[in-house]
């Protein structure tokens, strides 16, 4: 939900190749552009472009944005260890973490969702590539900024006609599972691992 300050933040990350920055885009068309919302769209990546450390921004509103960057993400998609390392103090105190549970072994708050995107994306369809898109149905689901319906549409209007079917396939894999979380259990704040009793 967007919250008081009218702003609702998300950081996608992961390895160079990861698709992280593909999926901020299709989440931000999906904002702006099928629901009709303020939104801007970042993104950064190291020199190594493969393999170093990536991430992407969007930053949707209900009212004109003044500062296009993320401060404070309401929301972290890791897809590895590095990028979560890398990010995961940047999370607002009552932000949610969402990491790939294949290639994240060490989460560092109980405030976090694990979903094995990687494994769903080899086993389901036979293709590693298409992770970021089950990623981004359960970010899809989990943040509630943004309606499923125009975030498939997006999806659609991004993809050519041979690659549509399996990345709408693993965009709603990724939703199916998101939606078996119950975030009530969640704690309400960050807990970091060191402060837990």
């Amino acid at each position: 939900m967007i919250g008081e300050d009218d702003r609702y933040e998300i950081r996608f990350s992961g390895s160079g190749g990861q698709g992280v920055i593909t999926a901020a885009i299709v989440l931000a068309e999906a904002a702006g552009v099928y629901d009709g919302k303020y939104v801007c769209q970042a993104q950064n990546y190291g020199p190594e472009v493969r393999g170093g450390v990536s991430n992407a921004e969007v930053v949707i509103s209900n009212k004109v944005i003044d500062y296009p960057k993320a401060m404070k993400p309401s929301l972290l998609l890791a897809m590895d260890q590095a990028s979560c390392d890398a990010y995961f103090s940047d999370l607002k105190s009552d932000g949610l973490l969402v990491v790939d549970s294949t290639l994240v072994g060490q989460i560092p708050t109980n405030r976090a969702v694990a979903i094995p995107f990687t494994q769903i994306a080899r086993e389901k369809f036979g293709k590693e590539v298409v992770a970021n898109m089950v990623a981004l149905g359960a970010v899809g689901d989990l943040c509630k900024v943004v309606s499923l319906k125009s975030l498939e549409t997006a999806l659609l209007a991004k993809f050519p006609k041979g690659i549509k079917k399996i990345n709408r396939q693993a965009l709603r894999a990724g939703i199916n599972e998101a939606q078996k979380v119950d975030l009530e259990k969640l704690p309400r704040t960050i807990i970091p691992e060191e402060e837990e009793v």
